[in-house]
């Protein structure tokens, strides 16, 4: 038998749109077959599985964008400046993900929808297969902005990474809703402005203090707003026995 490479283009075509509309656990390799016209074999034949399916999937679509946040990562750790060392990793890591959605070869706006499904979803096998294909670039990351933030602490780091992605992908999948919220005064498709907002709003997460370890001044308002409250209390508990 002899691959049929427009059929294996159908079959990845149509698991991706399958994918990103119903989600992972939803969607059988039958149906696949359905939408692309083929036979189910085939799928099993090109990839052995629903979970390989879904492997060459993210490899042909985050390979690129992989490769391209790690170059800009590399030029981004020579800038000597912190604050701009710092602002130019972020970037590394959030502008290739809206060329992606933004072109073909990144998937377009459907696998980042997919992408947004797939994490939400839970399943132990997408979570592998995430795990393959972007920890050793988040790594790098996280890496990087503990040389520029060496007081932090990698836990810290990775919470606000997790909250950059959450961001971006909600960003990304969901752009109308900055216009609306915004009645009119911000686009939410200029992507441009986003990656702005974005790249200024992670930088300033994080740079603010360990949530674990708050400077002493933090903790002295709480202290003193008690202090009334005890005050109060004995002056309550005295008038009684005066009265008497």
């Amino acid at each position: 038998m002899t691959r049929n490479p427009n059929m294996r283009e159908a079959i990845l075509s149509a698991a991706e749109l399958l994918f990103s509309t119903r989600g992972f656990n939803a969607v059988s390799i039958r149906d696949i077959a359905l939408e692309a016209g083929a036979n189910p074999g085939s799928i099993t034949y090109h990839f052995k599985s629903k979970d390989g399916l879904l492997l060459e999937i993210y490899k042909r679509h985050c390979g690129p964008m992989n490769k391209r946040r790690i170059e800009l990562l590399v030029a981004a750790t020579r800038v000597r400046d912190v604050q701009d060392r710092l602002e130019a990793i972020v970037r590394a890591y959030v502008q290739p993900a809206f060329s992606s959605s933004s072109d073909l070869a990144g998937g377009g706006a459907r696998f980042t929808r997919l992408r947004a499904v797939m994490s939400a979803e839970g399943n132990a096998v997408v979570g592998r297969i995430i795990a393959e294909i972007f920890d050793d670039t988040t790594n790098a990351f996280i890496e990087a902005i503990g040389h520029s933030l060496p007081h932090l602490p990698r836990t810290a780091i990775v919470w606000r990474s997790q909250f950059l992605l959450g961001a971006l992908y909600y960003t990304l999948v969901n752009p109308e809703r900055v216009t609306r919220l915004s009645r009119g005064e911000a686009d939410g498709a200029d992507m441009a402005e986003a990656i702005e907002q974005l790249v200024t709003a992670t930088v300033a997460s994080l740079q603010a203090p360990d949530v674990n370890h708050f400077p002493a001044a933090v903790s002295k308002p709480a202290n003193a707003a008690a202090a009334p409250a005890k005050a109060v209390s004995r002056k309550n508990t005295r008038t009684p026995s005066s009265a008497k």
